[in-house]
This record gives C-alpha cells, structure tokens and sequence, in this order.
C-alpha cells in the first residue's frame, strides 16, 4: 500500500488505499492519463475558476481538482463522499481551459472520472442513484418529458402553485424542497412546434434546428424568434422529428452511454436532413454536439455532424444578418454563456449581434464570463455555491443597470430570471436571438414563422 504524496491531501483525508477506483477502458484510462499529465501546476487557472474565487481553496480549484484525481485513480486516495464533493462541486465551466497555457482538457477530465466514478457511486448513494436514473429516463423518453411539463403546467395554471408558496406548507415539510420549488420555470406559451412555411423561393442556405428536450418548453419563443430571424435572412430551416436530446445533462454527469445513444440518434437524423449546417441556441447542447467525435471515437458520421453543428449566435453572425432599420432605445447588459465562450470559444459574435441593432447600450458587466451557478442541475445538487455565484451575478447586473439581460442558453436564463425575480428587480432576460428578432418586428414587417 501507497500513502498519497500530496501534503494538503494528507492532512484532510488521513486516508491509504490499495487500488484506483476508476472504471474505464484502456483507452478512456490512456486519453485520461495523457490529459492530466498536460497540466503544469502554473496556477493561472484559479483566478478563473468560479469556486475557487468564491472559496480560496485549492480543493476547489481545476488544480486541486488534478491532484484529487490523480490521487484516487492512482489508489492513493480513497474516493469517500468528502474527497469526491470537490469534485461534485466543479460546474465544468470550463473558465480553465480557456486560461491554461497548456491547453489542459479539463472538461473531458471531469467527465471521464465522473464516468469511471458513476458505477460505484450509483451503488454506494441511493439519492444519487435516483437522480442518474430519473435523468437517463426522462431525457431519452420524450412523452414522459412532455407529461413532465403539462403537470407543471397545470399546477401553475391552477393557482396551487400560487396558494402553496403563500401558505409555505412546503417550507414547513421540506425547506429543501421548498427551495427546488421555488427555482421551478414560469411556463407561458405552448410549446414550440415547428410550423408548417412555404419554401423560400431562392434560399441562400438550407439549415436544421435543434429543438432539444427542455427548450421547446422553457423558451419555445427562443426558437419561434430563430426560426423568424433565419427565414427574414433568405435561409430555410427544417426540424427533423426523429431527433433526441443532445446528451449533455447526462454526459456532464458521467452517463455516456445514454448520451452515446442520444448522440447516435442524432447523428443520423440530422444528416438525413441534408443540411448546410446545423443550428443550436442553447449553447451547453450546442458544445455537446460539436464533441460528438470525442463522445463516439471512431464513428466517422459523429465527427462530420460535429463539423455541422454551429450556434445560432455564430452562425447569424457570420452570414451576416441584415441589419434592423429601427431603433429599441435599450439598454442592456450580456452574460457569456460557459459553455458558449469557454468550449465553444465563441464571444464576439454575440455581441456582433447586439451591436448591430440601433438605439440599444451594451453595458458589460465586471466579470461576464464568471458562471451564473445554473451549469446544468447544478443549482439543484449544489444548491448553496450556486445561490452563492448568483449572488454575485446579480450584483454585477445591478451595476450594469440594464433594461435587458442578455444570455445564450436556456440554463443561465432560467437562473437569471429567478434571480432577478428573487430581488424584485424589473429587468427582463432575453436571448440574443430573441432581441434581433424583436428589432426586426418592430419595422412592422411581415413575420414569417407563423406564429407571434
């Protein structure tokens, strides 16, 4: 038996161990070693690390995260639920990546030993085996999703939602529960559906969307503004019915193999589509589907979808889009989405868009690329540093003094709005697509989604 050489390991866990507790392939175990030995310690990851900002500790850094790993994939470390919470608590932001000089692949590190981790895990905690599979489950059966929905739906339109928050009942049961309640979504309208259009008569670019599991029911007008602002821009778009979910929520977690089957799945009915390019306006599910090529090595179709897949952002961007003719005199403020700027590297494009809309103030925040908490289910597994970063979010909007929140994932305007909500502050939360979308209409022209 080996004790651990990390000195700050050794002084918190007191732990020895026989043999590593990762369950991976030669390959997954060989890609994982090659990761780790990339990163050089320089530390210029902290700073940029929203836990460790938050925290100053190195446990919760991408640095002290490699050496946790390393310690319990090499057997030094016992992988108890205290050693493993550092790691819990990682939002795979991804901020690190985007620092490192070396140009460590820390997201694919997190998610490898969450993967290898997740057998055991699932055996050991009850709870967390409830959630993998209630995620496993809903994710890759979409009638139980939209039954999902139409309950919350209902319990909203009802007033029961309205009379059990007022009565705090829940508070009194669970204030645990009464916290997931709470950051329940607003529903309004019906979800989205692409409509029935008439071919464009010479269409610049024919693209697919990516409807997604949650977004046709949290932001259905996120899609019916993409969809507006493409065809307004001479480009047709089609939603192929035979796709899933991107994976994401379940690969982020460690479940590759129902994200591997969701992958598949989308893989062929997006390239049976025979589109120029595929189009994502949530941009976790958008970096999701670019790592198709990592998620099913060798698969050669995975890795040309991969090459399709571009955000919304990204895409309109560089076409370019006509420029509205109107102003909407606003000001607003945007939040890099993480997985936007720090996977997919996108930052400007955005921006690009916003700019371009006359009358409207950009007012950056302090530090807009800091996650917001959501990161997922992140705000419901680690409830107290996701209130923590949003705390800080919010008072960086607070500075900025906008009229409009700008964001590109439905996850972060989702924590946003609660936010905003929480604090009783009166500014609205939009995607970037939907704000074009609403300059546009504003020229009173013709809409040609068919919906409102």
């Amino acid at each position: 038996m080996r004790r651990h050489a990390e000195p700050w390991l050794a002084a918190r866990y007191h732990v020895v161990v026989q043999d590593g507790a990762l369950r991976l392939d030669s390959s997954e175990r060989e890609r994982l070693e090659a990761d780790l030995a990339r990163c050089v310690h320089c530390g210029l990851c902290l700073q940029h690390c929203p836990t460790f900002v938050l925290t100053g500790l190195e446990t919760e850094s991408p640095r002290g995260r490699i050496a946790i790993v390393r310690a319990v994939e090499s057997g030094r470390v016992e992988p108890t639920a205290a050693t493993l919470g550092h790691l819990d608590r990682c939002l795979a932001c991804r901020a690190c990546e985007a620092a490192c000089p070396s140009s460590v692949a820390f997201g694919r590190i997190i998610e490898t030993v969450r993967a290898g981790l997740l057998p055991a895990r699932r055996r050991d905690d009850r709870s967390l085996d409830r959630r993998s599979h209630a995620l496993r489950t809903v994710l890759t059966h979409p009638r139980l999703l939209r039954w999902a929905f139409a309950g919350l739906r209902a319990y909203q339109a009802s007033g029961a939602q309205t009379a059990l928050r007022r009565s705090g009942v829940l508070r009194r049961v669970s204030r645990r529960l009464a916290e997931v309640e709470a950051q329940a979504p607003r529903l309004g309208s019906a979800p989205f559906s692409m409509p029935a259009l008439p071919p464009l008569p010479a269409p610049r670019a024919r693209v697919a969307l990516l409807t997604g599991c949650v977004m046709p029911y949290l932001y259905p007008t996120t899609h019916d503004a993409l969809v507006r602002v493409l065809r307004r821009n001479n480009v047709e778009v089609v939603a192929p019915r035979s796709q899933a979910c991107c994976g994401a929520l379940l690969a982020h977690q460690g479940d590759r193999e129902a994200a591997r089957v969701l992958a598949k799945r989308n893989v062929r009915a997006f390239l049976a589509a025979g589109v120029d390019a595929v189009l994502v306006d949530a941009a976790g599910c958008g970096s999701a589907m670019k790592e198709y090529g990592e998620l099913l090595p060798g698969d050669r179709d995975a890795a040309r979808l991969a090459a399709m897949v571009r955000d919304a952002t990204e895409y309109l961007a560089a076409l370019p889009v006509e420029p509205p003719k109107r102003p909407l005199r606003l000001r607003v403020t945007y939040q890099d989405s993480c997985h936007l700027a720090h996977a997919q590297r996108i930052r400007q494009a955005p921006r690009d868009l916003v700019r371009i809309i006359p009358g409207v103030e950009l007012h950056e925040m302090a530090h807009p690329d800091l996650c917001c908490g959501s990161a997922g289910v992140y705000n419901l597994v680690e409830p107290e540093m996701s209130a923590r970063l949003l705390e800080r979010r919010m008072e960086e909007v607070r500075e900025a003094g906008p009229e409009v929140v700008l964001t590109a994932n439905p996850g972060c305007m989702l924590q946003l709005e609660n936010g905003l909500r929480a604090r009783r502050r009166p500014a609205r939360v939009m995607h970037v697509v939907e704000l074009l979308d609403w300059a546009y209409r504003e020229e009173g022209g013709p809409v040609s989604s068919g919906r409102a």
